[in-house]
């Protein structure tokens, strides 16, 4: 849509209790993450009046709408960000992120991330989303490795959106955890911690809800291996439930401890990050509408550490 040109609607019954910025995308074409843009600088009126993204409208209300040009993104393309490629084409590009590396620009990590280094490699088009996370629909925490799906478009990004929201996403993670870990399904609330507010917790009386399966794959002298499967996608959702239920992720700095055990201890610390490793994501493409399904294998440190456990001589 030109941004020289302004547009003029009237919700129809069918459409009448929608979100406002719902509402427009299915008017418009436009992608959700674009019109929240111009519903928060004021371009978007209904009834003469502004209106957050999130209000609601009713039939016969009448929607006025100036478009804005394309956004740019903060971040800056920077060459000799380590990460693999696993695919890509016109929609998506799929990636091997190694612990260490933070996803986007934040508080903190003004450059060096995910972000700046797929920039650098044009792998998505700075003017197709603001802010400075373009094309971010997921997040691995700095400390995890493993795969993730970055979206080239506005389109596929909305689309991959839905499906982490729908929780229809495939997401498979293995983990080194500290002690007798139980095979379970965890099915609880969750929220920020009410002391901590960096940190979250299953400890709330309200929340959202937050579900994580664990299998046990080998029992190790001290810890376990173990698979997570994701029914849900909580930030720090399987670190959390690991925790607070007495088997901690190895080298967790947030939500471990020091294990007693000295050569745990001493594994832990050469790892220098949570041995956790997101192994299995799997989505309908945003385009074709296939299945596709991308698997990557634990890196060295991870299998180097489960050696150490099994035969503090191996390494």
């Amino acid at each position: 849509m030109s941004p020289e040109r302004g547009r003029h609607l009237v919700v129809p019954r069918e459409a009448g209790g929608a979100r406002l910025d719902r509402f427009l995308a299915d008017a418009l074409g436009v992608s959700r993450t674009e019109l929240q843009r111009w519903i928060a600088a004021g371009r978007v009126t209904v009834e003469g009046a502004v209106r957050t993204a999130s209000g609601h409208v009713r039939e016969g209300e009448r929607v006025a709408v100036e478009p804005m040009g394309p956004a740019t993104t903060a971040a800056r393309p920077e060459e000799g960000v380590a990460f693999a490629v696993l695919y890509v084409d016109d929609d998506v590009v799929v990636v091997d992120k190694p612990a260490g590396l933070v996803v986007h620009p934040a508080r903190g990590h003004a450059g060096g991330t995910l972000v700046n280094g797929l920039l650098a490699l044009g792998l998505f088009r700075a003017e197709d989303a603001g802010d400075e996370r373009p094309g971010i629909v997921h997040r691995l925490d700095k400390g995890t490795s493993g795969v993730m799906v970055v979206a080239r478009t506005p389109e596929a990004r909305e689309k991959l959106k839905a499906q982490f929201q729908a929780h229809s996403i495939e997401r498979a993670y293995r983990a080194l955890v500290v002690g007798e870990a139980a095979e379970a399904t965890h099915d609880t609330l969750y929220g920020r911690h009410p002391r901590d507010r960096m940190r979250f917790t299953t400890r709330v009386r309200s929340g959202k809800r937050a579900v994580t399966h664990v299998r046990v794959l080998d029992r190790l002298p001290g810890a376990t291996h173990v698979e997570c499967t994701l029914q849900t996608g909580r930030t720090h959702q399987i670190r959390v439930h690991l925790a607070e239920s007495g088997t901690p992720v190895l080298g967790d700095p947030v939500y471990g401890k020091p294990p007693k055990d000295t050569h745990l201890r001493a594994v832990g610390e050469r790892l220098g990050h949570q041995a956790l490793h997101a192994r299995v994501l799997g989505f309908l493409h945003p385009t074709t509408g296939r299945l596709v399904r991308f698997e990557v294998e634990p890196p060295a440190d991870f299998g180097k550490a489960m050696r150490a456990l099994i035969d503090p001589e191996a390494v």
